[in-house]
């Protein structure tokens, strides 16, 4: 297998010359770039929600387009239109922004449930149909949606059928002090995006997402992933639990957290570092959760304090010995 975490590591610190103290949350927004998935970054306005999007898809050397969502946006500003050529006596087909590599999608939940929607066929069959005609999507594809979590007048919350589109939710959250203090210093002259080069090719990544599907993933792993979903839908605090989907998102981000950090074989602590990014914009609270003012996150933390994980020794392969061992 590749040197994945070389690869990562690579694309990390060129990320974090632009988002300072937020190691984490730019791992995560790796995570979701290797699985092929999507991320939706919820946060108050001037945290770096952008500059993370547009840092990754420099590191990388991806094409970036940028989609202001706002309530009079219309679908074929997302997606294109077929225009007449009076000289060919035909229609062309003129691409939309979302056919870009990166897309950020700023403020999403400004716009109109129609545009919107406008999203669903591309994130989740990687493809656009425009009168008719079938166009792929490039590759790799990724949407990162951004959202303003205080501010609802003129908004339109996102259906649960585009949430659970999203493979996680990042918030980024306030910096340290002596990050806001390294922010002010890096933005004196100028601002560290526009010096930043690239840290890996496309088709290194495009390596990476496939290498990773090679990591093991033991059964009692997968079967505590599993425990963890089913008790999303049987709780009683939870008036819909994580899909399938979930439990795939768990299986695959499980796996590529393990490669970041130098293993062929997932352990249950992947699982939990990743549940709560992969889980809880899944899941719709109850109204008497909510009227005691409950959090989806309130209730992951709690089901993964409760859940029976395997132990170290069950996580590798059948046969193969741990590590070190004889």
């Amino acid at each position: 297998m590749i040197d994945i975490r070389n690869m990562a590591e690579l694309v990390t610190d060129n990320v974090e010359k632009v988002i300072v103290g937020k190691h984490e949350e730019v791992t995560l927004a790796l995570i979701s770039l290797l699985c092929r998935g999507h991320a939706l970054i919820e946060d108050v306005p001037g945290v770096g929600k952008t500059m993370l999007a547009k840092a990754l898809a420099r590191s990388i050397g991806c094409t970036f387009k940028r989609i202001q969502f706002t309530p009079d946006l219309l679908p074929s500003d997302v997606t294109g239109t077929s225009i007449f050529n009076q000289k060919t006596q035909e229609f062309e087909f003129r691409p939309g922004p979302v056919l870009a590599q990166i897309v950020l999608a700023d403020e999403i939940n400004r716009a109109t449930p129609k545009t919107q929607s406008a999203l669903l066929e591309c994130m989740e069959e990687r493809q656009l149909t425009v009168d008719g005609i079938t166009h792929l999507m490039p590759n790799p594809f990724l949407v990162l949606a951004t959202q303003n979590p205080i501010e609802y007048e003129g908004t339109f919350p996102l259906p649960e059928a585009q949430l659970d589109r999203f493979l996680m939710r990042i918030t980024l959250g306030y910096p340290g002090k002596s990050s806001e203090i390294t922010i002010m210093d890096q933005q004196q002259f100028s601002h560290p995006i526009q010096t930043l080069s690239q840290a890996v090719s496309v088709e290194d990544l495009l390596t990476m997402q496939v290498a990773i599907k090679q990591v093991h993933v033991s059964p009692p792993v997968k079967e505590y992933i599993v425990t963890v979903v089913e008790t999303t839908r049987n709780h009683e605090e939870i008036y819909l639990g994580a899909s399938p989907r979930g439990s795939l998102g768990l299986y695959r981000t499980g796996q590529a957290r393990a490669a970041l950090e130098g293993r062929d074989y997932v352990l249950p602590d992947d699982i939990k570092a990743l549940a709560l990014p992969v889980l809880a914009h899944r899941i719709i609270v109850s109204p008497a959760a909510r009227l005691k003012n409950v959090s989806s996150r309130a209730i992951l933390a709690e089901i993964l304090d409760q859940a029976p994980a395997p132990g170290a020794g069950t996580t590798r392969i059948a046969g193969r010995p741990a590590r070190g061992g004889s």
